[in-house]
């Protein structure tokens, strides 16, 4: 083998395990945020769960008062879509399932004559929607990997704003929701109006006994409730997106890791199947010369 095809072979298998470092490194990385976020999920499901039997005993006390926040429209004009994606890549399929989920359900409302002001969380989304065609009303971006109240809260005072006004009939949410470490799914929701929870039996609300009554009146109440369901639906999203991320990055990364594995073996049989073709090449040429000195003599 020619020298500089050899040298070309030692950076390349040097380049691998150099990659491989970073991917290792950023799967231990991912793999130490899992247990953190389902953590903060576990942390959020008894005030999501309390906001969400409120809701249900209210609504069943007086369904005409709650109609209206509870209700699905029978015609929708204008709807707002929030996507949710992560601010970083090297993710598998994690960000472009969510943004293709989001395109899709874009494209069945405009075709339907529904107009649509898109927002989403995550850089990803930005360039993936400008890419097609899509106009984005508003992205935000820095809370995907750690989010905070404050952060569900900001965007569901932006989302809700055409809603209150009346400029919008409807808030969709599409999202991976975080079902267990090894099942996530990207699913769509409706935000606004507040869709009556499926809670499991544990998470049901008790059977009211007696005589209820509800201060101020059930609108009235679901009025000022229905602000704090927002940001509890949207809090709740964020953090099963931020786990769907990291368990989907450990995956990738480790994935890759292994595939740097694979590659470098390969690349070392390679150069050292070459390198012994070389050193018989040359140890022929040797015994070659010595042979044709032997037969000058």
């Amino acid at each position: 083998m020619a020298g500089g095809q050899e040298r070309i072979l030692r950076r390349r298998i040097k380049s691998v395990q150099s990659t491989r470092k970073i991917t290792k490194a950023m799967e231990l990385i991912a793999a130490s945020q899992i247990s953190r976020s389902q953590a903060r999920i576990i942390a959020n499901r008894p005030y999501r769960n309390g906001m969400r039997r409120i809701i249900v005993e209210a609504a069943k006390a007086d369904p005409a008062g709650a109609a209206k926040l509870l209700a699905t429209p029978e015609h929708v004009d204008c709807a707002i879509v929030l996507v949710l994606t992560g601010d970083r890549g090297l993710s598998g399929a994690y960000n472009s399932s969510a943004m293709r989920a989001g395109e899709r359900l874009v494209r069945k409302l405009e075709d339907d004559g529904t107009s649509v002001r898109l927002f989403s969380v995550g850089k990803k989304a930005g360039a993936f929607y400008r890419f097609r065609g899509i106009d984005l009303a508003e992205g935000f971006v820095g809370m995907s990997d750690r989010p905070t109240f404050e952060d569900a809260r900001r965007i569901a005072a932006t989302v809700a704003a055409p809603f209150v006004s009346g400029e919008a009939q409807q808030v969709l949410l599409v999202s991976t929701r975080f079902l267990s470490s090894a099942t996530q799914s990207v699913e769509v929701e409706q935000l606004l109006p507040l869709a009556m929870p499926d809670l499991v039996d544990e998470e049901a609300p008790k059977v009211l006994k007696g005589y209820t009554e509800f201060e101020p009146e059930v609108a009235q109440l679901l009025t000022t409730l229905a602000p704090k369901a927002l940001e509890s639906e949207i809090f709740s999203a964020l953090l099963e997106g931020a786990a769907s991320f990291h368990i989907s990055q450990q995956r990738a990364m480790a994935a890759a890791t292994d595939n740097a594995d694979e590659l470098g073996q390969n690349l070392s049989r390679v150069m050292n199947r070459a390198r012994q073709d070389s050193i018989t090449t040359e140890i022929m040429e040797i015994v070659g010369g010595a042979e044709a000195l032997r037969s000058g003599k």
